[in-house]
């Protein structure tokens, strides 16, 4: 049963539709993730989940509950990790955990969260001390401590060098692991295609495409590409006619060509009927990100 259920949210500012119908459901368990250009909709979008929106049109539900009218039952479900996050510049993180756990019935053994998100050593360090990694670990943290069901992460790893970005994910894995469901917000193709178990590509205020990361991946239009050189002359007419091709292109020599695992396979064959030798063959997978631009647009 979905945990998360948003159908039809529709949200606008002033005259600028920001959310046009969106719709989704998220599994209780599962990372899902949520992809888009800059100024998408995807912030409005899980602000309305959050219950820090009230959506103009359609309905949100997070384990039944409507996130507006029912905002005392949410908090005790829910946790997040905003956008744009700050405490106090004195604070400790041993005073962040105390405070937060205080404000829950039945909170998280703060101690034992510190341990598990390596911030032990750091109880006794103020706020603007931490670095950028331990920022977040904090953040991800007061997010977990009132034990939720559900937790909002939204550009978590922004700004975070690649080590600390590497181990955050492992910590969402952990998190996943556990039993709690995650909404992801990135804007990282490596990050979502590692973490989340389905994606909304979210373009322009509507869900454009929702799968897996290997579904969205398999919609790309180069799905594969194969480039070579090869030993002797060669009809391009020929590669132009194999099946699945997107293009076909040839520059000092080298032969470059968009299509799928179909299309090298029939190259391959063809490739040896002619009696022809693939010289520095290369064959590239498309990735998320090659699925991201293709279905947004944006590389066009």
């Amino acid at each position: 049963m979905a945990i998360i259920q948003v159908s039809g949210l529709r949200k606008a500012y002033g005259g600028r539709t920001a959310v046009d119908g969106v719709s989704f459901d998220v599994e209780e368990g599962e990372v899902f993730g949520i992809l888009g250009p800059n100024g998408a909709g995807k912030t409005t979008t899980v602000e309305c989940v959050e219950g820090l929106r009230r959506p103009d049109g359609g309905v949100v539900r997070v384990a039944g509950h409507d996130p507006v009218a029912d905002r005392d039952a949410l908090t005790r479900i829910l946790g997040a990790q905003l956008q744009e996050s700050e405490l106090q510049p004195k604070i400790t993180v041993r005073e962040a955990l105390e405070l937060y756990a205080a404000c829950y019935p039945d909170p998280a053994d703060w101690r034992a969260l510190a341990e598990r998100l390596g911030l032990a050593e750091q109880l006794r360090t103020r706020f603007a001390k931490l670095s950028g990694g331990q920022k977040q670990r904090l953040f991800i943290a007061l997010a977990l401590i009132g034990n939720p069901r559900v937790v909002v992460l939204d550009e978590l790893t922004t700004g975070l060098d690649p080590r600390a970005r590497r181990d955050t994910w492992q910590l969402i894995e952990d998190v996943r692991d556990s039993g709690v469901t995650v909404l992801l917000v990135t804007h990282f193709m490596e990050e979502a295609q590692r973490l989340c178990d389905r994606i909304a590509l979210i373009d322009q205020g509507r869900v454009t495409a929702l799968d897996t990361p290997a579904g969205l991946i398999g919609r790309a239009t180069r799905s594969t590409t194969v480039s070579f050189r090869p030993s002797g002359p060669l009809d391009t007419r020929l590669l132009a006619g194999l099946p699945a091709v997107a293009a076909v292109t040839e520059q000092d020599g080298r032969i470059v060509i968009d299509g799928t695992d179909e299309t090298v396979d029939a190259l391959l064959s063809l490739l040896a009927g002619q009696g022809i030798t693939a010289n520095h063959l290369r064959i590239t997978e498309a990735t998320l990100d090659d699925a991201y631009l293709d279905l947004t647009g944006l590389d066009r």
